[in-house]
């Protein structure tokens, strides 16, 4: 059983393509900053030497480029089964739930998360999907049992 949200809204519409694509660009930035601490972690723990097949066992480059993956998922994982949101999808207002309207399980932002990078990686095709599509789902949002809804404006308060 999925957890609810605390917040729920009466009034959710499928997110919109551009602004799907917005905040994975300001998760892109926040994951390439991960990246670079953990880069910086790793040329630490290296002697100050950067970790590269040139430079490095083939090993410590498959336990960096390990690190990096895993804290990638943990960064998506973490934001995606706690309240639905990354920063850029608060940013733009929007959640990633179930299709009954609760909190991803890790085993489904697991699923989420390997199914978007072919996704995204077979040119963008598996986003460009929901295009095609009256659910206006991905086929990792399809795969997953997950969707991506635009919430509703913040009520003005009065004064």
């Amino acid at each position: 059983m999925h957890r609810p949200f605390t917040q729920e809204f009466t009034q959710v519409t499928p997110a919109a393509f551009i602004k799907r694509l917005m905040a994975m660009v300001y998760d892109g930035l926040l994951v390439i900053a991960l990246w670079m601490v953990i880069g910086g972690i790793g040329v630490a723990l290296n002697d100050g030497e950067a970790i590269s097949l040139e430079s490095s066992s083939r090993m410590a480059v498959a336990l960096f480029n390990s690190a990096l993956f895993c804290a990638t998922f943990l960064f998506f994982g973490f934001f995606w089964t706690r309240n639905g949101q990354t920063l850029g999808m608060l940013a733009w207002r929007l959640r990633i739930q179930t299709m009954a309207g609760g909190r991803l399980s890790w085993g489904q932002a697991l699923v989420r998360f390997m199914l978007a990078i072919p996704s995204l990686g077979l040119c963008g095709l598996g986003f460009m999907w929901m295009l095609l599509t009256d659910e206006r789902l991905t086929l990792h949002d399809r795969w997953s049992g997950s969707c991506m809804v635009q919430l509703p404006k913040p009520e003005k308060k009065k004064k």
